[in-house]
């Protein structure tokens, strides 16, 4: 019910990013979405991919420091106040989204989240019979 997404710390330097692209360049690895935040220090880079794992690997061989954690994401049909009722859901259930993007992909929305409560989390989407992607049918989706 849930797909890994990668967290790369990266300082706020020219060419760092370029780093970290680069080596999932070179292994031939997909980037599917992908969001960054930053502080002025340092910037959080966000990546779903069709390699996790491998990914992962790699960049903790370059010194590259990087999470991997088990999010959410949930596809929606591309119509307004879809994300808007999915989040209601939530909420009404007590759970709070710690971060969320979203992005279109073959013309439904997608929305990755982290919650502060995985298993209800977990309860909620299968209750109310959402559209999640996991790990084993990302790439069907693509």
């Amino acid at each position: 019910m849930t797909i890994h997404q990668l967290s790369v710390f990266i300082e706020n330097k020219t060419g760092r990013l370029v780093k970290v692209l680069n080596v999932l360049k070179e292994a031939g690895i997909q980037i599917i979405a992908s969001t960054v935040s930053d502080t002025v220090e340092y910037g959080l880079y966000r990546i779903i991919c069709d390699k996790p794992t491998l990914a992962y690997t790699l960049l903790r061989e370059q010194g590259i420091g990087v999470t991997m954690n088990d999010v959410f994401a949930i596809q929606i049909s591309n119509t307004p106040g879809q994300a808007a009722d999915m989040f209601d859901l939530f909420s009404r259930n007590g759970i709070n989204i710690s971060y969320m993007y979203s992005f279109l992909l073959q013309g439904k929305g997608i929305i990755v989240f982290r919650t502060g409560d995985t298993d209800k989390t977990r309860e909620v989407i299968s209750l109310n019979k959402l559209n999640f992607i996991s790990e084993e049918n990302l790439n069907q989706v693509l």
